[in-house]
């Protein structure tokens, strides 16, 4: 089964779980993969792509003056940004990424790389926070997108078989 149709079945187990996505490197990129399953919208509430650093803050809650210092690239930002997705869409779960789909030599960054995080936001307020790096050496801007996009729903899945059994 691929993670998408995994993924689904998952998500709607009892009781039903909700998604929310915060793209920023992947650029629509995992909304895409998520809505290409018959049947998302069961469990999919919505997602927002925030490019810059002011979409960061006023839909998604980052803070402004550590983002400022990294370029909005941390695993903090991601952090963030999945919390401000459970917060924007009222989801269980939520996922964000953030990073270089390419090098930046104004940022000193040699090869592509991101990270992404994912937030479940469970009954009484607690909240499970995981976060991880990707690096890409030599791969190419779209190329590192689809990977991007891809180890998150990898890392959601594997998470989702770990809390459903």
């Amino acid at each position: 089964m691929n993670p998408e149709m995994e993924l689904k079945t998952l998500m709607l187990r009892k009781p039903r779980l909700t998604l929310a996505v915060a793209e920023s490197l992947t650029c629509g990129h995992v909304q895409a993969r998520i809505g290409a399953v018959s049947g998302a919208s069961e469990y999919f509430l919505g997602g927002v792509t925030a490019y810059s650093l002011e979409q960061k803050v006023r839909l998604l809650g980052v803070n402004r003056a550590h983002a400022r210092r990294v370029n909005c690239v941390s695993q903090r930002v991601a952090v963030e940004m999945a919390q401000g997705a459970c917060t924007l869409f009222g989801a269980d779960l939520a996922v964000a990424t953030t990073g270089y789909a390419e090098p930046s030599r104004a940022d000193g960054v040699k090869a592509p790389m991101a990270w992404w995080a994912l937030c479940h936001r469970k009954r009484g307020g607690k909240a499970v926070i995981i976060s991880g790096e990707v690096e890409m050496p030599g791969a190419k801007r779209v190329d590192a997108q689809e990977r991007v996009a891809r180890e998150v729903l990898n890392a959601l899945v594997a998470y989702l078989r770990e809390v459903r059994g």
